[in-house]
Order: structure tokens, then C-alpha cells, then sequence
């Protein structure tokens, strides 16, 4: 296996949980607050941002490559003040073209789009690790009915960005039980529920032990894996961040390490994981 190179970025899976971050940031919040001044510090400030979410999901995969995003309040129920809130962040043309050239070089059929549009699995989680609103951003959308598999190669296909200066992240939730969320209501600081500790135990631990054929096949590995994803496309960017960090010869992450862990409401879970042996340097944000 060759080393990354010392210039390396790593990549991320951020779980965004409800929209209410921005307002009420929390621990995961102040975490991501202190990620983006660690990340620039120890890289700089990235050149563009890569990153995908279930809010932006398409049949197939789409680069959203317009040169100016308008914040979009995809969500209803929540204060007024959220919808207030704007994160208008530059597009990249030019790094949406080469995401797409490099998906399409590797098999997977991406196209280029000139619309625009940041959801709130995106601006929620960058308006606390860049609030300057100074990095370009070019979202990448989810195929739901893609397999984990699907989404690891899709990152992997684009391992050469973080040599680029092109943070690659994927945001989702470490768990997401919409219907345990509304129908079960419970505060915010509730304890943890069993289930909920059982699958992000198990994440934790096949993750540090760089068991990827288990975390591949989670839906049948893990405790509670379809009670804490009913549906998963909350979970699949951690595969597409994952992928995102290989070396060129390696057919998975050097390593990979949770940087956050914390949980609302007693079962959604918002930790984080970085990939690539830069991670390491995050180990005490």
C-alpha cells in the first residue's frame, strides 16, 4: 500500500440531524465549529467542497454544478427563525466538471447539471464548519437504491480530489428513525435508548478494527440496523466518504476513526466519523 500524501485531506461523514443544528447547535454543533478552523489549520482552506446528502437524491447521480447556490428550507414544522436562515455559498464549475469525469471514468454514469441549490444536510452542517461562507460548494446527489458497495466506489472514484485541496464529506445521520421521532417524541438530552448505544457500538467497533465486509453488509451485521435506518439513506454517505479516502492502491480507507459521538432525543445519533490516515490529526478536535 502506498502512503498518502502528506498533503492529503481527509474526508468526513457528518450526521446532520434535524434542521433545528442551526439554531441550536448542541454537541455536534459546537464539534463541527471546532472542526473547520482545525481542518483549515492543519491544510488550509480547502479549494472546494465535494459533498452529498439524502436530501438531494436523484435516480441517478447528478453534479449540481451552478456558479451560485441559494439556501433551500427543505422542511416544514420547524420556528420561522430556521427559515431565516441563509447560507448562499458559491458553486465550483470547474470541480463539478472533474467529479463527474472522474465518477464517469470509473463506471458510473454522473451527469452534469447547471442547477443549484444547497439542502439542509448540506448548509447545516457548513454553515458551522466554514460560517465565513468562503469555500465553493458543489453538492453531488444520492441514489437511494444504490448498495453500500455502490457508494463506496462512487467515492472511490474520486480519492484523487483530496490531493486537490477538495474536502469530500458525506451528510447523513448515524442513525434516523423519522417515525420512533415523531410518534415517540422525547427531549433532547433523553437518555440513550438501547437500541440506538447497540448499533452505534457496533459501528465504532467494526470501523476501528477496519472490518469493511461487515460494515458493508450492516443491514444484516448489525444490531438493530433497520429499526436505526428504516430506510438508508441516511446512512449510505458514510460508504461514499469512506470510498473518498483510499489510496490508489488500496481497495479501503488506511483508516478510519470516530471523531464525535453524540445522541438527541435518545436515539439520533450524531457522530462522526473522519477516513484517511490525515484523520488522525483531528483525534482531540
Amino acid at each position: 500500500m502506498s502512503a498518502a500524501l502528506p498533503s492529503a485531506l481527509p474526508t468526513f461523514f457528518i450526521s446532520h440531524g434535524s434542521p433545528m443544528i442551526a439554531l441550536e447547535p448542541g454537541p455536534a454543533g459546537h464539534f463541527m465549529q471546532r472542526l473547520g478552523p482545525a481542518i483549515t489549520q492543519q491544510w488550509g482552506r480547502p479549494r472546494a467542497i465535494v459533498v452529498m446528502s439524502p436530501h438531494t437524491a436523484t435516480a441517478t447521480p447528478f453534479v449540481l454544478g451552478g456558479t451560485q447556490h441559494e439556501t433551500v428550507h427543505d422542511f416544514g414544522g420547524f420556528p420561522p427563525e430556521l427559515d431565516e436562515v441563509h447560507y448562499d455559498a458559491a458553486g465550483d464549475a470547474a470541480v463539478a466538471h472533474r467529479v463527474v469525469d472522474l465518477l464517469n471514468q470509473a463506471g458510473v454514469p454522473a451527469q452534469w447539471t447547471p442547477h443549484s441549490g444547497l439542502d439542509h444536510g448540506i448548509w447545516t452542517v457548513l454553515m458551522h464548519l466554514f460560517p465565513q461562507v468562503d469555500v465553493p460548494v458543489v453538492p453531488l446527489s444520492l441514489v437511494p437504491s444504490a448498495s453500500p458497495s455502490d457508494l463506496f466506489a462512487m467515492g472511490r472514484a474520486l480519492r484523487s480530489l483530496r490531493h486537490e485541496g477538495v474536502l469530500v464529506i458525506g451528510s447523513g445521520s448515524l442513525t434516523h428513525n423519522l417515525r420512533r421521532f415523531f410518534t415517540r417524541p422525547a427531549p433532547v438530552d433523553a437518555p440513550e435508548e438501547p437500541d440506538c448505544a447497540a448499533f452505534r457500538t457496533w459501528v465504532d467497533e467494526r470501523t476501528r478494527a477496519a472490518d469493511w465486509p461487515a460494515l458493508l453488509a450492516y443491514r444484516q451485521q448489525a444490531p438493530h440496523a433497520v429499526a436505526m435506518h428504516p430506510t438508508p439513506e441516511h446512512w449510505l454517505p458514510f460508504y461514499f466518504a469512506a470510498g473518498a479516502a483510499c489510496d490508489d492502491d488500496a481497495a479501503t480507507p488506511e483508516l478510519a476513526m470516530r471523531l464525535h459521538a453524540s445522541v438527541t432525543h435518545g436515539h439520533l445519533a450524531m457522530d462522526a466519523y473522519g477516513f484517511g490516515q490525515a484523520a488522525a490529526k483531528l483525534a482531540n478536535v
